[in-house]
């Protein structure tokens, strides 16, 4: 049997000015797809695996036209290339915006549908803060989403999606799919699935897995920060069985639906000036900061120095800022070199919005892997450390600071632009704060503009009633 693989797997908040080119994915084509670590797992007996393109990149603001056609058609001339195939398998994220376009996965994954014909079977999986369409749901067979929030299961869940696929094409039981919306619309830092009620709720999916007929059970949280349409929390129930699939989406979307005045932030959470209020009275270290409003892997531009300048008016001694995104500071400091004093702006090099530090620092660090945009710079202003890159990045990982010669235990303060915190600093937090600072993902999800979204939808309208309605995949509903 002959499977092909690809997809498009990124996060746009629409929010920011800042679109996403070719050169901000990391693009695995043919035989480097299979080689890399998420792919690892395409290695079953009998089975054909068809490499065709996958693009990840960080989230960010919405992608360019140009960059999204070019990758669409390169992805397609893989796909008729590879024709003709027993099976689909697509590893999407599901909250990409396109320059001009509305439901960027619906795009895609139709037009991979028009190829394939109607008797290949789709299987897909999701981040679980993508946002789920009647267009992308007719076209698909299986569907898996991530069940953890930060994500630790990614690969699990792509492997839940593919396994299914296998499954159907060796026994030749063709399953459907079926999906209920829930007009809640919350930010990923209220329903991580560390916390409750979104703990509860995802570990009681295992159980509706184990119904009779059903396969997967899927809770999305869909994703705030996209003003469009399809932009809401639903179930997606992966089965075999019609009535058990709509009965399962329809009590997974009772359940978030009955829980959603009970979700709040994890950790102590406020205004930047709170939050650096109890910074200044801990004994404890190290305390970690979340600058919430600019983070990265949320879809914030990353380049605002809001909390650099907040702790600089304050005389903070003892901090580390990891990072703020600014290429002009980056090669600044390169062209300086290490120990070298200079006026260095930082901030405001990607959104000419963000705010603005101009100081006097010495270059402490460089580090140049190779291409210019990965280059990264540490320099230093008075007691604040503060780590600068070429390109828009997080730095949530141990080994992020390793390589810079940083140890984040031994900083009084730690600052990194996160909404909740990775699963790897989360354990080293003493104590863990979450500032909630401007940017294109702010929390205040209120004030955002909403012009697009269905409505209405909890908590940009208070009081409604809804009952929850499944309903099928035309696919499915077809051909039975």
């Amino acid at each position: 049997m002959r499977i092909a693989v690809g997809g498009i797997h990124t996060e746009c908040s629409t929010y920011s000015p800042v679109l996403m080119a070719t050169e901000d994915f990391r693009v695995l084509r043919g035989a480097e797809l299979l080689q890399a670590e998420y792919f690892d797992f395409l290695n079953a007996e009998g089975i054909e695996h068809l490499p065709l393109l996958h693009a990840r990149a960080v989230p960010g603001g919405p992608v360019s036209r140009a960059a999204y056609d070019a990758f669409k058609a390169e992805f397609l001339d893989r796909l008729q290339q590879a024709l003709p195939i027993d099976g689909l398998y697509l590893a999407m994220h599901g909250a990409i915006k396109v320059d001009g376009m509305e439901d960027a996965e619906g795009d895609w994954i139709s037009a991979a549908r028009s190829l394939v014909g109607p008797d290949c079977p789709i299987a897909t999986s999701y981040d679980l803060h993508g946002n789920v369409s009647q267009r992308i749901i007719d076209q698909i067979d299986i569907f898996a989403g991530y069940r953890t929030a930060p994500h630790i299961d990614t690969r699990e869940t792509m492997i839940r999606a593919w396994t299914m696929l296998i499954s159907a094409l060796r026994s030749g039981t063709r399953p459907g799919v079926a999906w209920a919306r829930i007009p809640v619309l919350l930010p990923g830092e209220c329903t991580s699935t560390e916390d409750e009620p979104a703990r509860s709720l995802y570990r009681a999916l295992p159980d509706i897995d184990a119904r009779p007929g059903v396969l997967d059970a899927n809770l999305m949280v869909g994703y705030v920060w996209a003003d469009e349409p399809r932009a809401t929390a639903c179930a997606v129930v992966t089965a075999t069985d019609q009535a058990a699939a709509e009965q399962a989406a329809v009590d997974i979307a009772a359940a978030y639906w009955a829980q959603r005045h009970n979700f709040r932030f994890g950790p102590v959470t406020g205004p930047l000036d709170t939050m650096l209020d109890i910074a200044e009275k801990a004994t404890t270290t190290p305390i970690i900061l979340a600058d919430s409003g600019d983070n990265p892997t949320g879809g914030g531009v990353g380049d605002r120095a809001d909390v650099l300048k907040a702790l600089l008016a304050r005389g903070w001694r003892g901090a580390l800022i990891a990072g703020i995104a600014d290429r002009p500071a980056v090669d600044a400091c390169f062209a300086a070199g290490v120990g070298e004093t200079l006026m260095l702006k930082i901030g405001g090099s990607l959104d000419a919005a963000s705010p603005v530090a101009e100081m006097l620092v010495e270059v402490v660090r460089l580090d140049d892997p190779g291409p210019e945009k990965e280059r990264q710079a540490v320099v230093r202003a008075g007691a604040i450390d503060v780590v600068l890159s070429a390109r828009r990045r997080p730095y949530h990982n141990i080994e992020d600071f390793r390589r810079l010669g940083l140890d984040p235990q031994s900083v009084r303060l730690l600052v990194v632009k996160s909404g909740y915190l990775s699963p790897e600093l989360a354990p080293i937090a003493n104590p863990n704060l979450m500032a909630l600072t401007d940017g294109v993902v702010n929390q205040d999800i209120a004030g955002l503009a909403s012009l697009h979204r269905q409505r209405p939808v909890f908590p940009f309208d208070q009081e409604f009633a809804f009952l929850p309605e499944a309903k099928l995949s035309a696919r499915w509903s077809k051909s039975m």
